[in-house]
């Protein structure tokens, strides 16, 4: 059995040996990079949502900006640059450090350019400047990724996903609530810039803890067969493994019910008439802390279940989450409601995406840690943000809300089917990769 399936305890009695993986650097590590990774997700996604509502965009154009997450799906293609590219002068810092501080400029210009678009009066330049804040964001997400699954140990995933997870939601909540409140008070120009900070987290655990401990730097390649190569590796390898195909399939398939319904709940949120300080209190606030809950307990869970049961638990509570949306959108304006909904969607959401983080983790080759873990989350929502950005207007407007939320749960059904089948026939072990301990991963156990 693969390292990745079964976690390692602490060996230290009490709450100190509970505690004492989540104070480790690396899983420190692995939360500031979280933190940066999630904001400028909420600055394409909940946030512009918000912005374009207010602004008197239709719905099926408000959808349509989902489009632009499909950039993160097509990182893939340029991930190898990552791996594969040394930076001129800056690259003295390290493979991982130079990129992470040039992706981080990056996203921060991006960021700053979307600010000073005015959605009322272009729209076609709005689209614009949000491709270009998913383009950078992407490949800082490259880098971020990259940076945390080779810094951690396999006996950390865990708990650094779980750490990760904990980074991600303060980056979007906090980008998230901070946005809508300086709106609020000023306008979406100055709430954006503001939220441009949230990538220096990031970029200064990069400087501070130097280049992963377990990177292999890919070899130098010359001429176009070379160049292919490098290109191709990751892609080959991954692929080669027993049952490939069919985890492939788990991950485009086991998120569709839950991308597609998480990116419409603002437009849920608007019809319903929330203002936004209800918005902010309701599902940045609550969202918030469930999220930390789940995520709690999804490390628990992790620990004391192993992976393939615990991403069984996760896929069914992420399913049965979409149903709250339908209650929500059946009562109405409520306040009670609403904070209903998104605790359990958010408890769902943070239990889910530590030990699924965690299991894409362990598929990951170190010789190819960023190609791949590209491959592996873009595929991850690659059909739901499709699917939200060409239909999930038009479904909302013909079917109403609570049968839209009722579609997304029955399309959660067949990743739970499929991680099943995985687990009875031994593909789950299969398929893992060195990060996981497994191919000479070097697997570790705290001393």
């Amino acid at each position: 059995m693969s390292e990745a399936t079964e976690t390692v305890a602490s060996g230290e009695p009490g709450l100190w040996g509970s505690l004492k993986p989540y104070l480790e650097k690396e899983s420190l590590a692995a939360f500031f990079l979280g933190v940066s990774s999630g904001f400028p997700y909420a600055m394409i996604g909940a946030t512009l949502t918000t912005r374009l509502a207010q602004d008197g965009i239709d719905k099926k154009t408000v959808t349509a900006f989902t489009l632009a997450f499909l950039v993160y799906n097509l990182k893939v293609f340029w991930a190898w640059i990552v791996d594969g590219v040394h930076l001129p002068l800056i690259g003295r810092l390290g493979q991982r450090v130079s990129w992470m501080i040039v992706a981080g400029l990056a996203v921060i210009a991006a960021v700053v350019n979307l600010a000073l678009i005015d959605p009322s009066a272009d729209i076609a330049a709005t689209a614009t400047a949000a491709i270009l804040v998913g383009i950078a964001g992407a490949t800082f997400d490259i880098v971020i990724d990259a940076y945390r699954i080779e810094t951690l140990k396999p006996y950390q995933l865990g708990t650094g996903s779980g750490m990760s997870q904990y980074g991600w939601r303060i980056g979007s909540a906090g980008a998230g609530a901070l946005a809508l409140l300086v709106a609020a008070r000023t306008d979406w120009s100055m709430a954006y810039i503001a939220c441009a900070s949230f990538a220096l987290p990031a970029m200064l655990t990069a400087l501070i803890l130097g280049e992963p401990a377990r990177h292999r730097a890919a070899a130098a390649r010359r001429g176009l067969a070379q160049v292919w190569q490098s290109i191709a590796g990751p892609f080959s390898e991954f692929f080669q493994r027993n049952g490939a195909l069919v985890v492939l399939l788990f991950i485009l398939v086991h998120k569709i019910g839950d991308t597609l319904a998480n990116l419409t709940f603002r437009l849920l949120f608007d019809d319903l008439g929330f203002s936004n300080d209800e918005i902010a209190i309701y599902d940045v606030g609550v969202g918030f802390w469930a999220y930390l809950i789940g995520i709690f307990i999804g490390g628990a869970a992790y620990a004391r279940l192993g992976l393939k049961k615990s991403v069984l638990i996760a896929l069914v509570l992420m399913c049965v989450s979409n149903l709250s949306f339908a209650g929500l959108a059946a009562a109405g304006h409520s306040n009670l409601g609403m904070a209903a909904a998104i605790g359990f969607e958010n408890a769902a959401s943070g239990f889910g995406g530590v030990v699924v983080v965690a299991y894409f983790s362990a598929l990951c080759d170190l010789r190819f840690t960023a190609a791949q873990y590209a491959l592996i989350s873009a595929s991850a929502s690659v059909v739901g943000r499709f699917a939200t950005g060409t239909t999930a207007g038009g479904l909302i407007e013909g079917m109403g809300y609570v049968n839209f939320y009722l579609l997304t749960t029955l399309l959660a059904l067949p990743g739970i089917v499929l991680f099943w089948w995985m687990s009875r026939i031994g593909l789950v072990d299969a398929a893992m990769g060195s990060a996981g301990g497994g191919k000479d991963g070097n697997a570790e156990t705290p001393g």
